[in-house]
């Protein structure tokens, strides 16, 4: 079977760069955001309306913010599990809930495939079409859709049955908050001893500090950020509140409380 009809919901800072990997890889994929096509420079004349992306939309890729989104996407505003009539598969690659993926499969028909694949890496990673998948599905139906995670990433992690790719993601992303709170204490406490920023950061990159920010720390679109609901910054600080949604039953939640609290109180660096 071809894979043909592949829509991506949700083109922004991630979506867009996804939908343009694919493009340049031979897809005729196409895509649908709330905002203006106009928007999008390249990628417009590619950007559908509502009514002719759900027409011939057979694999969706939601790259939407969050649950809210995510549930319009698929149930609400848009409805797309009820109105696209060739709906084959729904690729889920925002971060999420796990607890809130895995009830996905009693809300949408048998007869969709369900997939999880959240990806990591930034929207550099996303541009040069590097970006980190971790799997989550039927091992048939990952084998068959890997050509579009081929054209979209580098790095691709199976992690077992519907709902362990999001759930190895808050995991992952657990780890990268906690980075991007103590990288960024660490370089304020710097500023104040007087080390230089990039000694420091090239230091760290050698040694046994070293962690993805610090080590793109020039690279990272948000490295430098402040916290903000609608930036890089406040999306961590979710991720780390989904990670704790699917924490085990009694597990010390103390440690990870006290990074989403770190993320909450970062100030933009110069």
């Amino acid at each position: 079977m071809q894979l043909t009809g592949i829509g991506v919901a949700g083109c922004g800072r991630m979506g867009g760069p996804m939908l343009a990997a694919l493009r340049s890889a031979g897809f005729d994929a196409f895509g649908y955001d709330v905002r203006a096509s106009s928007e999008f420079g390249d990628l417009a004349p590619q950007m559908r309306a509502l009514d002719t992306f759900r027409k011939d939309l057979q694999i969706l890729i939601t790259v939407v913010r969050d649950i809210t989104q995510t549930d319009d996407v698929l149930f609400g505003m848009q409805n797309l599990i009820n109105t696209a009539p060739k709906l084959q598969t729904v690729i889920i690659s925002s971060t999420l809930s796990p607890k809130y993926v895995r009830a996905l499969r009693d809300r949408v028909p048998t007869h969709i495939t369900l997939i999880d694949a959240p990806m990591s890496g930034a929207a550099i990673a996303a541009k040069e079409a590097r970006l980190s998948f971790m799997l989550g599905g039927d091992t048939e139906a990952l084998a068959h859709h890997q050509p579009l995670f081929d054209a979209m990433g580098a790095h691709f992690h199976p992690m077992g049955d519907y709902g362990a790719g999001m759930q190895a993601k808050v995991l992952n992303n657990l780890l990268a908050a906690s980075n991007t709170a103590m990288t960024r204490l660490v370089l304020d406490w710097a500023d104040q001893a007087g080390i230089d920023e990039e000694a420091l950061l090239s230091l760290i990159h050698t040694s046994s500090g070293q962690n993805w920010l610090a080590s793109g720390f020039n690279n990272i679109e948000f490295a430098r950020d402040g916290w903000d609901q609608d930036n890089t910054i406040g999306i961590l600080t979710k991720d780390v509140a989904s990670a704790l949604d699917a924490a085990p039953m009694g597990a010390d939640t103390t440690l990870p409380e006290t990074v989403r609290k770190a993320i909450f109180a970062l100030k933009p660096r110069p």
